[in-house]
């Protein structure tokens, strides 16, 4: 096989765009099981884009479609990437506003929220959270969590669009 990805085809690339996917999962349950980092809402919910994108990633891979399905497949991918990208940039957004450490976390997990509030409550009160989700615990390269997902958020859902429109000899 090329060693170049961007001449494998499709069934390759997404593949190979489903194991990232799984494999930025599988560290985010290593830093949260082995390193005891918790999740706040806003974590989650980007595990949740990626969850999506990876099995669009297997689904496509699997199915090996024509063209307009490559299509299809591109457009879902790129879907849950940009939903990811939001939640990363709100996120960081929140990283880098200051906050007051005397207002506690960003309130209640995800799952109390869930049981303790209407859906669309639950949801405005994980989004609008601070404290927590604010505080910054984890840096690689001087880039925080979310700022690593959304460079894999741009870059998969980029490389989902390019290998579902491009043109196949």
């Amino acid at each position: 096989m090329n060693p170049n990805p961007f001449a494998w085809p499709f069934r390759a690339q997404y593949l190979a765009g489903f194991v990232v996917c799984a494999l930025l999962m599988a560290y985010a349950i290593y830093e949260q099981f082995q390193l005891g980092v918790e999740p706040c809402p806003m974590c989650i919910f980007q595990r949740l884009a990626f969850i999506g994108m990876g099995i669009f990633f297997l689904v496509g891979g699997l199915h090996a479609p024509g063209a307009k399905g490559r299509r299809v497949y591109a457009v879902l991918v790129a879907l849950c990437a940009l939903i990811g990208a939001g939640v990363a940039i709100n996120h960081l957004r929140m990283q880098l506003t200051p906050h007051d450490p005397m207002m506690g976390g960003c309130g209640p997990g995800l799952s109390y929220l869930l049981d303790a509030f209407p859906l669309t409550d639950a949801l405005r009160k994980a989004f609008t959270g601070s404290g927590d989700c604010g505080d910054i615990n984890w840096i690689f390269l001087g880039i925080t969590m979310p700022g690593w997902c959304l460079i894999f958020y741009i870059a998969l859902g980029a490389g989902a669009l390019w290998a579902g429109f491009r043109r196949r000899s």
